[in-house]
């Protein structure tokens, strides 16, 4: 058979066959600990639950229209409201599959066959992936602590070229968790806008941050295309519900591409986020928050004795990258060692990073301290047995 040849740019994730494996290891009896998969142990809050379960009862389960349920839209530009002083008008809200439908939605729209694209590196595989479906001519930038693992507006410029349509970012970011601050933010947004191209910005981990204050694009350009989600932050990660703020231009287009891409997003989820913004679910998702701070700095002072912590700890998200070129080139052997030997499930770089990706992993601590403890103590052993190899 013949495929479409840019399905071949779509590599494996190579954290998938880890989580199977490890699953396997779970049944057979071991005691296995997750910290490969983004998706902390929290449940969904409990208002949204009670919200889906009455919009069910309620019969709430035909088509919405392909934008969102107007309500839900009203109630995004009301959190950025709050969180951020901005208005920004419910009109330019796209409620979407997931943020994977608001990243279809804009490469769709922003790049064609040869557009040159450039993003870091690492980043989230499945941003290289759906600019190279689109047929995009595709640089990952390589950055590191000395740009505080972001493209910064420097490298955005001197990686421009003439036939450059897009510049994306993710802040915070997945792998690193790091951030740009508003002054950083801002300086991006100015220099693609003055090249007179598009940017797109992966927001999804924004509430997430814990030694600098959430920043949104929103509050620096109505020009921008903003990808957020439900997922992260709000702890509805199967309800597969996210959103796209584009500029009002693009809002008739993209309507369109979502009618015929997806129709609609899933209604009993729409119904059931509209319960995310109440004070109540805020409470509670802050002091998960607060928890997951605990979590990270637990985690990086065990790391620290083991002298692995990173020399920048990660301002946002849940997620620590880490360079174990001390102790192996080969991030993939390194990951599926650590599981048969110590029964804990990380992630290899090479997931994420095109250049790096085998001396790098990432560990999400998405469980409890006592056991992102244990993974320490069980990391530490394993060490020890092959250090000396």
């Amino acid at each position: 058979m013949r495929w479409n040849s840019r399905v071949n740019y779509v590599k494996p994730f190579q954290v998938m066959g880890l989580l199977e494996a490890a699953q396997a290891r779970e049944r057979a009896g071991h005691d296995v600990i997750h910290l490969e998969v983004g998706e902390p142990d929290f449940p969904t809050p409990a208002p949204v639950l009670e919200a889906a379960h009455q919009a069910l009862t309620d019969g709430q389960t035909r088509y919405t229209p392909a934008t969102g349920l107007p309500a839900l839209r009203e109630a995004i530009a009301g959190h950025y409201a709050a969180q951020f002083g901005t208005a920004v008008d419910p009109g330019r809200i796209i409620v979407t599959p997931g943020a994977s439908g608001a990243l279809l939605l804009a490469s769709q729209l922003l790049v064609g066959p040869g557009d040159h694209v450039i993003m870091a590196d690492p980043n989230y595989p499945c941003n290289r992936h759906f600019m190279a479906l689109a047929g995009a001519a595709l640089e990952t930038v390589p950055v590191g602590p000395e740009s505080g693992w972001q493209l910064d507006a420097s490298r955005v410029a001197s990686h421009w070229r003439a036939d450059t349509r897009l510049a994306m970012l993710a802040t915070p970011s997945n792998p690193t968790g790091h951030m740009l601050d508003a002054d950083q933010l801002s300086a991006v947004v100015n220099t693609v806008m003055r090249r007179g191209g598009h940017l797109l910005i992966d927001e999804i981990y924004q509430g997430l941050t814990y030694d600098m204050a959430p920043v949104s694009a929103v509050s620096c350009t109505d020009d921008a295309f903003v990808v957020n989600s439900f997922s992260k932050y709000f702890g509805m990660t199967g309800w597969r519900l996210g959103w796209l703020v584009a500029p009002a231009s693009a809002v008739e287009p993209l309507t369109r591409l979502a009618q015929n891409l997806f129709l609609a997003p899933s209604t009993p989820a729409q119904y059931a986020a509209l319960s995310a913004f109440d004070d109540a679910t805020y409470d509670e998702l802050e002091s998960r928050r607060h928890e997951l701070h605990l979590r990270r700095d637990a985690l990086l002072s065990g790391l620290a004795r083991l002298g692995l912590a990173p020399s920048q700890p990660p301002q946002g998200a849940f997620y620590l990258w880490l360079d174990i070129s001390r102790y192996s080139r080969d991030s993939q052997r390194f990951c599926r060692q650590f599981l048969e030997e110590e029964d804990v499930a990380i992630t290899p770089g090479v997931d994420f990073a095109v250049n790096g990706g085998e001396h790098h992993i990432r560990i999400a601590f998405t469980t409890g301290i006592d056991r992102l403890e244990e993974a320490v103590s069980r990391l530490e052993r394993f060490l020890s047995h092959h250090s000396g190899r």
